[in-house]
């Protein structure tokens, strides 16, 4: 890109800075103990605290790897992590509540303050999270009078019962900060704001009420309520989004901080669609300009690790993984550069502390599209944050110095010198994941299967006159609902026009037991039509119609009120909605729970036919693999379904729905470690369409490779600011070193070879290179000689290195990509 032409002098006049006056609001507990705040922080046993914080839900990951996702957070620079209190999972019947394995919430927050961390409880209890129904149980959908997330009496009854529940629990184990635990604050309700207006004169009481419940509980804590602006006092409002740094509008009130509660890395995917990949570069530009524009101190990526929807825990249309592209992917491995590159960034903010919340803030324009945000205490403590939002490369005076500004990046400068960080300049390595078969399930012999019987109207039990709505009909106990009637055909065998229109998510047709055909609708559209040609014989026909949801919806207001299923049934024209129909909830081989052992023996198995039909199980057995890498199933071969592994639910799949690209959403489906017995599992596969489970691998999923792109231009890591005291800048010694190069490979693998080095003018990046017209011969040899063998290695980048300049006058990148092993 070519620079600017004009460059702009900046001068600052200390005589300019002072400390303006901050109020406190304490909320409990005594003076210096617990969690207050004012208009610049969080006040933790009375620090004001900077703090990065990370979304990590206990339920989408397994406890086994709870300590190691929570230790890498810490390592990426991560204070406080963040999670959501899932109602719906620990309340499954009214009264009956469940905490154990993956609902373990105490052992959870308690592994957090193991590894010198705070913690972050969004109680809700509505917490949308692309979780089924959007994390309320569904009992309540029949609860008398009630009205969802409203100045509804039934419903504030129910939902300050598990408020209460949750937060007693948390203080019986003394897990508050008032009491010297890790929990510094707590959200209640979420994004209400979206669905207020719809509420009429119902929504602000409500609000209201949700603020005074939570503050009645007197944790010793603050309470946010996110996307509510009118957040009442001494609630928090804070912003969710991608850009806080300039959509916010601020806290409601001069005695409030400003929080980001959600920083979204990715975004959520359905099935049907692309992922949305955000890059490292975006996401830190946005942290550092909410940072230093809306005086942030408390920033929450979600997710820094979003796991896996294991079971039928995901909400309409949701793929099982779960922001597979945040800094910590679905299975625990860091995702380089983001991971390595916020780490970068905290670091560089971290090195702002004082000023930041102890000193004035001055805005001063650098010129079109150029700021210098810049901050300082009294004792002259000062840092700077050179903010470029135009769409070229700039060089900007700032103190007579001269800085070079990426497009769209901010430069951070911890003692208004020298630059720590850059947000576009990515100086550490980028990495591959990789899957690598290490089990096959191709033999048809080692495979089982059993047909789910396609019931008729005289199998079924509840009857109606008319087509019943679907979530209100299986109460949440199954994803399937069969609808059965009958047709009297008094004429020879014909061919008919079948039309059925649905608001479910999926539909498989059966004619006298015979598969007739399927539909289903996406994401953004709430119904779907299936037409086809049937064939009636004379007599009496049996229609089975099997209606089918892919999780639950998980917003938007009346929730209750969700219709979903089938809404209108025609043969040749004529209507058939409203005659007798019979129901079926669920499947025969989910009552008869054929994915457990116990179960398994109660329907009789077969062996694996030539030939595949709609609504089969597959049953198959096999040891672990050996090693501690992660593991997955690769269901490319099948459509549509669920898995179970030793009766655990992996989750649902739907490989046959293909994004634009004509690839499936997800292939991969995570088996964790601690579903596994080292011999004789169970793998069970409920397959709706015609896969075949005869090409399913079981692969490892690997970092198997490690790159680094570091130029003369860049600058050295942020750990070479750190000098004997955290917080002090030893510039002098900062203007001598150089970026590097630094690679590693994951636990227990090492650098075995490496695919390329150049030391030059190299042309692409680490997903296409060559070397260019620059090009050092001593490029293979000396990265071979300091990587080779090693788990990490380290490059400068000098000419000295390299024993010589290889093009003089030029500024030189060094580009390694090696392979772990």
């Amino acid at each position: 890109m070519a620079k600017s032409e004009s460059c702009i002098v900046i001068c600052i006049y200390s005589a300019l800075f002072f400390t303006a006056p901050l109020f406190h609001c304490v909320l409990g507990g005594n003076d210096g103990i617990g969690v207050t705040y004012d208009g610049r922080s969080l006040i933790v046993n009375g620090e004001h605290k900077l703090l990065f914080s990370g979304s990590i839900h206990y339920p989408r990951s397994t406890p086994d790897m709870w300590p190691s996702l929570i230790a890498k957070a810490k390592e990426g620079g991560i204070d406080v992590i963040q999670t959501y209190v899932f109602w719906n999972l620990h309340e499954p019947q009214q009264g009956t509540y469940e905490f154990s394995g993956r609902r373990d919430i105490v052992q959870f927050v308690k592994e957090i303050q193991a590894q010198g961390l705070y913690a972050c409880l969004r109680i809700g209890p509505f917490i949308e999270a692309e979780w089924s129904y959007g994390g309320l149980p569904f009992w309540l959908h029949d609860v008398p009078g009630i009205v969802y997330r409203s100045d509804n009496e039934p419903f504030k009854l129910h939902m300050q019962n598990f408020t209460t529940k949750i937060v007693n629990m948390m203080k019986s184990e003394g897990l508050y900060a008032s009491q010297g635990g890790p929990i510094i604050l707590s959200q209640i309700e979420n994004e209400y704001t979206l669905v207020e207006a719809a509420f009429g004169e119902k929504g602000p009481p409500y609000v209201q009420w949700a603020a005074k419940m939570a503050v009645s509980l007197q944790t010793g804590v603050p309470w946010s309520m996110c996307k509510q602006n009118d957040a009442p006092d001494p609630v928090i409002n804070t912003c969710n989004g991608m850009r806080c740094g300039e959509t916010f509008t601020g806290p409601n009130s001069p005695t409030k901080p400003s929080i980001w509660t959600e920083n979204w890395t990715s975004f959520y995917q359905t099935y049907g669609e692309e992922p949305y990949i955000r890059s490292a570069e975006e996401i830190a530009f946005h942290v550092a300009l909410f940072i230093a524009a809306k005086n942030g101190t408390y920033v929450n990526y979600y997710m820094y690790h979003g796991g896996t929807n294991f079971g039928r825990s995901a909400s309409a249309f949701m793929i099982t993984g779960y922001y597979d592209q945040g800094p910590l992917d679905e299975y625990g491995l860091t995702r380089e550069p983001k991971w390595g590159h916020l780490k970068e960034l905290h670091a560089a903010v971290k090195l702002c502390s004082t000023p930041l919340l102890t000193g004035t803030k001055f805005n001063f324009s650098l010129g079109q599209s150029l700021e210098a945000i810049v901050f300082k205490t009294e004792s002259d403590e000062c840092a700077a944050f050179l903010v470029n939002r135009g769409a070229i490369d700039t060089d900007v005076l700032f103190q007579n110095v001269t800085y070079e500004l990426p497009l769209g990046s901010i430069s951070i400068l911890p003692d208004c010198k020298n630059v720590a960080f850059n947000t576009r300049r990515v100086s550490v390595q980028r990495n591959t994941r990789s899957m690598m078969t290490v089990q096959k399930f191709d033999s048809s012999e080692e495979w089982e299967e059993f047909k789910e019987p396609i019931p008729n109207f005289e199998d079924t039990e509840l009857r109606a006159n008319k087509l019943l709505e679907h979530m209100g009909t299986t109460k949440d106990r199954s994803d399937y609902l069969w609808y059965t009637f009958r047709v009297q055909q008094d004429s020879p065998d014909s061919q008919q026009t079948f039309e059925v229109d649905s608001r479910a998510h999926a539909l498989h047709a059966f004619v006298n037991g015979d598969y007739a055909g399927s539909a289903h609708g996406t994401y953004k559209e709430k119904g779907f039509s299936l037409v086809n040609t049937i064939t009636l014989r004379n007599g009496i026909n049996n229609i089975s119609l099997l209606s089918v949801m892919v999780g639950l919806p998980d917003s938007g207001a009346f929730l209750e009120t969700r219709v979903a299923g089938l809404r209108r049934v025609g043969i040749q024209g004529v209507d058939f909605s409203e005659q007798p129909w019979g129901y079926k909830v669920g499947l025969s081989g989910e009552q008869s729970q054929i994915f457990l052992d116990t179960g398994s023996s109660n329907v009789q198995w077969s062996r694996l036919g030539n030939s595949s039909q709609p609504l089969t199980w597959y049953k198959t057995r096999f040891d672990a693999p050996p090693g501690d890498d992660p593991i997955a199933l690769n269901l490319g071969s099948m459509g549509k379904g669920a898995a179970w592994v030793n009766g655990r639910g992996i989750g649902r799949y739907w490989v046959s729905f293909l994004t634009p690209k004509g690839e499936p959403s997800q292939k991969w489906y995570n088996v964790p470690r601690s579903f596994l017995k080292p011999t004789d599992n169970q793998l069970v596969i409920l397959e709706e369409e015609t896969g075949n489970p005869v090409e399913i691998s079981l692969d490892s999923v690997l970092i198997t490779k490690t790159c680094g792109q570091v130029s003369e231009s860049h600058y050295p890591l942020v750990a070479s600011w750190m000098g004997a005291k955290k917080q002090k800048v030893r510039s002098a010694k900062n203007r001598t070193r150089r970026p590097k190069v630094q690679l590693s490979c994951p636990s227990k693998k090492k650098i075995s070879n490496i695919l390329f080095a150049s030391f030059g003018t190299p042309s692409g990046d680490c997903q296409s290179y060559a070397i260019g017209m620059c090009h050092s011969p001593n490029s293979r040899p000396i990265v071979e000689h300091a990587c080779l063998g090693r788990v990490k290695c380290s490059i400068p980048i000098s000419s000295l290195n390299f024993q010589g300049d290889p093009c003089p006058h030029v500024t030189k990148t060094l580009l390694v990509d090696a392979q772990c092993t």
